[in-house]
């Protein structure tokens, strides 16, 4: 039985073990993925081989050999995927609690809550080389079949959970920046009502300051 977190469009992570060696597969992967494409087989929205450096960042190996999948990653879901798995967020998303920063969830419901994106994110490991791809699939088992050849593992989720995060970690950006500069505007107000306080207090102490040679 088909399980239940599967759907037609699903985004994968195909990764190949901790053997450096390994990572070649991955152009490789990206080239079978292709060819079943043009078999008819699947259907890809975008691809791309990356790898996770150590800070975090995430680097999109932009030649594999003529392959024209490299380029559309950058412009469709695969894009906003890398650039949020690959900047501080991904850092948080990738690490031992798989925390969100922003609004998303509580922190008492880190142990408890599912993210997609977190799940996502661990997948493409520290110095590691991995595929992303969103492809439309009637069958996982082209797909993992392809991929096992290669000593390949395939991560899936489907892309309307994926997208549901995106926007909500992208809402939750916005919240956090409107926050910040709300917390901003009224520390300077609460510094310029300070500060006007201590100058009227200052003028005051001069208004009464008793006169040279004044007797009491």
């Amino acid at each position: 039985m088909t399980p239940d977190y599967l759907s037609p469009d699903n985004v994968l992570v195909v990764t190949f073990g901790a053997d450096p060696e390994n990572d070649k597969n991955a152009y490789q992967a990206l080239t079978d993925l292709e060819e079943l494409d043009s078999q008819g087989q699947i259907k890809i929205a975008g691809a791309a081989v990356v790898t996770r450096e150590l800070d975090g960042r995430v680097d999109v190996k932009s030649q594999v050999g003529d392959d024209p999948y490299t380029g559309t990653a950058a412009g469709g879901v695969i894009g906003l995927l890398i650039g949020i798995i690959g900047g501080p967020l991904g850092v948080l998303l990738g690490g031992a609690t798989g925390l969100m920063v922003g609004s998303l969830f509580d922190l008492d419901d880190v142990e408890t809550t599912e993210s997609v994106l977190s799940d996502l994110s661990k997948q493409v490991h520290p110095t590691r080389t991995a595929v992303l791809a969103q492809v439309d699939e009637q069958s996982p088992e082209v797909i993992d079949t392809a991929m096992q050849r290669l000593g390949g593992d395939v991560f899936r989720r489907p892309i309307v959970d994926v997208e549901e995060e995106i926007a909500a970690a992208e809402e939750a950006q916005r919240k956090a920046k409107h926050e910040a500069r709300k917390e901003l505007r009224e520390a300077r107000a609460a510094q310029h009502k300070e500060d006007a306080h201590a100058k009227v207090e200052e003028m005051k102490s001069k208004l009464h300051r008793p006169k040279a040679g004044a007797t009491a």
